[in-house]
């Protein structure tokens, strides 16, 4: 039996489209879920076009209670039998409460070149630092932010006359292009 991949989302949905559209083709896994943290994720739609089951939990009314909230997201996850944990663009900071129970079985894409630029503005901070190169790198979740084992990257050139949103955009094409990559080298090894 493939292994079963759950993605969660909080916006469009772009990174998720890519790793579905991946696993449609000879794939060592099979997506059983989309899960968003609202109901106004435009990557719900997505998942539910290409017949996979779509669900949110609102992290609005748990307020900060977190792992209220996660225990929300873990249940329907356990029920969808998700076997590993994809973050695509998954705007939650998780808590070690949610982490250790997918330990070794969640990964992440971050817009950096990681160790560098953990956490939000990534194309701004490596602009602003006079960087020459950005990426982004797709790596194993632990309890650290944007802290765990490195299993993909890609570069790109920081241009003179680039702002955070052509950088962005730059980036996200190698996001969409090493994310299903690392998924797929991911479950091999599983």
């Amino acid at each position: 039996m493939k292994p079963r991949v759950a993605v969660l989302i909080s916006g469009g949905g772009s990174n998720m489209v890519k790793l579905l559209d991946s696993m449609a083709a000879d794939h060592p896994a099979e997506p059983v879920l989309v899960l968003a943290n609202s109901a106004d994720a435009g990557g719900l739609a997505k998942a539910k076009a290409h017949g996979v089951q779509s669900d949110f939990v609102d992290h609005k009314p748990y307020g900060a209670d977190r792992e209220a909230f996660e225990d929300a997201l873990i249940a329907k996850l356990d029920t969808a039998k998700a076997d590993v944990i994809c973050l695509a663009g998954f705007m939650r900071v998780l808590t070690p409460h949610f982490i250790d129970r997918y330990e070794g079985r969640m990964l992440n894409i971050h817009p950096s070149l990681l160790p560098k630029y953990k956490g939000l503005h990534t194309h701004a901070r490596a602009i602003t630092a006079g960087d020459t190169e950005a990426g982004c790198t797709v790596h194993e979740v632990t309890a650290k932010l944007d802290d765990g084992p490195i299993l993909l990257q890609a570069r790109v050139p920081i241009r003179l006359d680039d702002t955070p949103d052509t950088l962005a955009a730059r980036v996200l094409k190698q996001e969409h292009r090493i994310y299903p990559q690392a998924l797929r080298q991911f479950i091999r090894k599983l």
